[in-house]
């Protein structure tokens, strides 16, 4: 199986291009697998404890928080230190927070380990996102973006599942996702150091100039943290109240997601040879178009169920065709400073976007959470046209 994986999904780039991707999405994919099976499970602990449901949401805006402060700070801590480094020492922190959580009774201390964890997963992240960008050649960035996307897809799949297993009482739990994030480091190690991608560049990059420069990329990681976690907590919420089952209800979010394993690698193969901010607002246009036809289809849950899939696998790709913009328009350590802007806004959307969702669920039960996504789309959309239309603004000449 991975001697397939590397022969055919990596078969592309060369050898040392191989090994520094392997590395890089194999590292950000295992902590994806712990990260999904810890989410779910800190909170239904929280709930078996009876606290009430906003010290949930509580847990939530602090590992949002802690992004947002984490995030500025990562790309000068990879040049100082080094990728690898970096990446070894933000491993060793996160797994060391999950033990935390298993030996601490306390749940109010959870928060300050909460935020230590948001920080590990923080650095992690960004910095795994700008090694694959940096590793991959530049008319192949969109493929292997895509196919970062993918695997981080199919851990976020796995972990649910190994929390079935492990049950959510006593320490296995957390053992077992602090063992999976420990091992994280192998495929870093087993890069070596020629196989990591140094972030080098004088001075704090300057975020301004960045979202300056890439508006339509830092604004579609808004607009995918705001869809992908309101997503993930009301449409539940959506299907019980349009008269889904239980089951069914819950089994809207596996569809979402399977969408999200199958449609980032053609995407990314279309970012490769096209334009890539007027992709966005096709996927933006494609969005919009699904949020207002979705509710339509409830009644048929086949047709909704197929239209769900490819709805949400096509928006998935905002994520993708984002950071391909930001690598195409970056290098060294102003790439790094890019993919941590994207992720704070990624981590903001995380904090307005459920509210704001919420509200219009609450508005006009049920299809207000889809009209609600609809003005998102739309909004993005009339960003799109403002930016790169035939009515775009042009620089004030000099």
């Amino acid at each position: 199986m991975k001697n397939g994986l590397k022969t055919g999904m990596f078969s592309a780039f060369d050898s040392k291009t191989r090994r520094a991707l392997a590395a890089s999405i194999s590292c950000i994919s295992i902590v994806g697998i712990g990260l999904s099976l810890v989410i779910p499970l800190l909170a239904l602990r929280l709930e078996a404890a009876g606290f009430p449901a906003h010290d949930n949401g509580l847990h939530i805006a602090v590992s949002g928080l802690a992004t947002l402060v984490g995030a500025p700070l990562t790309p000068a801590l990879a040049r100082v230190f080094g990728v690898r480094p970096l990446l070894f020492a933000a491993i060793a922190l996160g797994a060391v927070a999950l033990l935390g959580f298993a030996f601490c009774d306390d749940y109010r201390i959870w928060l300050a380990i909460r935020a230590v964890f948001g920080l590990s997963l923080t650095v992690i992240f960004v910095v795994s996102e700008y090694w694959i960008s940096a590793a991959a050649p530049p008319a192949q960035r969109g493929m292997a973006l895509g196919l970062y996307a993918t695997v981080l897809a199919v851990g976020f799949a796995i972990g649910p599942a190994l929390l079935s297993l492990t049950g959510a009482k006593g320490l296995l739990p957390f053992l077992v996702a602090a063992g999976l994030v420990a091992a994280a480091a192998v495929p870093v190690a087993l890069a070596g150091a020629e196989g990591a991608v140094k972030m080098e560049g004088p001075g704090w990059p300057n975020l301004r100039a960045i979202f300056t420069a890439a508006p339509l990329a830092l604004a579609a990681g808004l607009l995918y943290g705001a869809f992908e976690t309101g997503l993930n907590g009301l449409l539940p919420v959506f299907g019980l109240r349009a008269g889904f089952p239980p089951a069914w209800a819950t089994f809207q979010l596996t569809l979402v997601a399977f969408g999200n394993v199958v449609f980032p690698v053609p995407i990314g193969m279309i970012a490769d040879r096209t334009r890539k901010s007027r992709l966005l607002g096709v996927l933006a246009l494609c969005g919009f178009a699904g949020a207002l036809a979705l509710p339509g289809f409830a009644a048929d849950r086949t047709a909704y169920g197929i239209a769900l899939f490819v709805w949400g696998g096509i928006v998935g790709g905002l994520y993708t065709v984002g950071l391909a913009i930001l690598a195409e328009k970056f290098q060294g350590a102003r790439l790094g400073a890019a993919n941590a802007a994207y992720i704070m806004m990624y981590s903001l959307g995380m904090i307005v976007g459920p509210p704001a969702l919420g509200v219009g669920l609450d508005l006009a039960s049920p299809r207000g959470l889809f009209d609600a996504l609809a003005l998102m789309f739309m909004a993005y959309l009339a960003l799109v046209v403002v930016l790169t239309g035939p009515f775009r603004l042009q620089p004030r000449p000099r």
